[in-house]
């Protein structure tokens, strides 16, 4: 018998006839013998139908009022799917995030996890339950309702199923695992038998809509055994683990798209130290994140400096340098969120040469300019116009995931 804890996002249960599905799934698991605990998510588009009637209401409602509603729609679907396994003959209970003892700090609309109190969830499972648990929530000390931010029930199922030390944590989807492209918009695009913590987390990151980042990192950070499958398909899913078998032989995993980007240029600054400490000094004053930066070398005393934010942050970031001109010493300045981000990743691609000049070759093939590059040890970035953002990933995906193999 093993304990397992299964997430099923909005669209698995969107209706009644897809909340008899997860059911029938969640109790085939639980007639194995297993101790099942469920994480769900708000039924289709119900969040985002709240979010319209409080800003029918008041557009500037506070976040602590706006987690209070937003939390209604977990509790629909856990109490709905508690519902259908009674019909079913099943015995189950419903919780919300409070019950269930998941504690936060005061973030309202992106709290953080601080720890999980799971002996409610422990008495219900010795009773013989099914369990079910709204994702996405907690309760801070103020007693008061907090929310996770978008794509909190992957962590919300990550961190029962470590609080739980659950045998597996398998979180289902519209699709039937980690690809190597959004297959809904990338022609050929391959799933992955299995995938490295690291890598997943730089394609969740990078704009890859399978799993939140903040759920990788902790089934990292407590080597949750975690899987992504299909509510619908019924195929096998994908598993992401610390070490994959084929690591050594993979130079390519996958490629991703971020649309939600901004770049800030400051042109004609003066060529001497501490410049780039004044610049993104100011931005972190801000708590504006900065990722890509290119720095031109310096010619007739003076240089050039981009960089990149989301789009939500680039009028905040426009205004801090605008504010700050004369003391960071700039002739002008230059933003536009009419770009994307494409990346590869790999956690081969640090011991294979050679990956940059096939993704930078791939997009030369299709005639699509590169404004910025970036590096680590396992993504290569690049700052594409955004017209050519789907191009550029077909482009790259034919490159390193043709007929002829699979990330060579």
């Amino acid at each position: 018998m093993a304990l397992i804890v299964q997430k099923f996002g909005g669209s698995s249960v969107a209706n009644a006839e897809r909340m008899f599905n997860v059911a029938r799934i969640i109790s085939e698991t639980y007639k194995k013998g297993n101790d099942v605990v469920v994480v769900l998510s708000a039924q289709g588009d119900t969040t985002d139908d709240l979010i319209a009637k409080a800003k029918e209401i008041n557009p500037n409602a506070s976040k602590r009022e706006m987690d209070m509603l937003l939390s209604t729609g977990e509790q629909i679907s856990v109490s709905l799917c508690a519902m259908a396994l009674e019909s079913m003959g099943f015995q189950a209970v419903s919780l919300t995030g409070w019950q269930a003892g998941m504690l936060t700090d005061s973030n309202y609309s992106a709290a953080r996890i601080k720890r999980v109190r799971a002996e409610r969830i422990q008495k219900e499972l010795d009773k013989k339950k099914i369990v079910l648990v709204t994702g996405f929530q907690g309760i801070n000390k103020y007693d008061d309702v907090t929310t996770l931010g978008r794509g909190g029930s992957d962590t919300s199922a990550v961190a029962l199923a470590a609080a739980l030390h659950a045998d597996l944590c398998q979180i289902y989807t519209d699709v039937d695992g980690v690809y190597t492209a959004d297959p809904r918009k990338v022609t050929g695009a391959k799933k992955l038998e299995e995938i490295t913590f690291d890598e997943m987390l730089e394609l969740a990151s990078l704009g890859a809509q399978v799993l939140h980042n903040r759920s990788v990192e902790m089934a990292k950070r407590y080597n949750v055994n975690l899987e992504v499958l299909s509510s619908l398909s019924g195929k096998p899913g994908t598993k992401v683990k610390e070490v994959v078998k084929t690591m050594e032989k993979t130079h390519v995993s996958g490629v991703a798209k971020d649309t939600n980007v901004a770049r800030v240029a400051l042109i004609g600054l003066e060529d001497r130290p501490g410049i780039a400490f004044k610049i993104f000094s100011l931005l972190a004053k801000e708590k504006i994140n900065v990722d890509i930066i290119l720095q031109s070398i310096g010619r007739d005393a003076s240089k050039d400096i981009s960089f990149t934010v989301s789009q939500d942050d680039m009028e905040r970031a426009q205004q801090v340098m605008a504010a700050n001109q004369e003391l960071i010493g700039f002739k002008s300045l230059e933003a536009t969120n009419k770009v994307a981000k494409i990346s590869i990743v790999g956690a081969g691609m640090v011991n294979n040469s050679g990956v940059a000049s096939k993704m930078f070759e791939a997009l030369f093939s299709a005639g699509i300019n590169i404004n910025m590059i970036s590096t680590s040890e396992i993504k290569v970035s690049v700052l594409v116009a955004e017209r050519d953002a789907e191009r550029a990933v077909q482009a790259i995906h034919d490159r390193f995931f043709n007929e002829f193999g699979s990330g060579n």
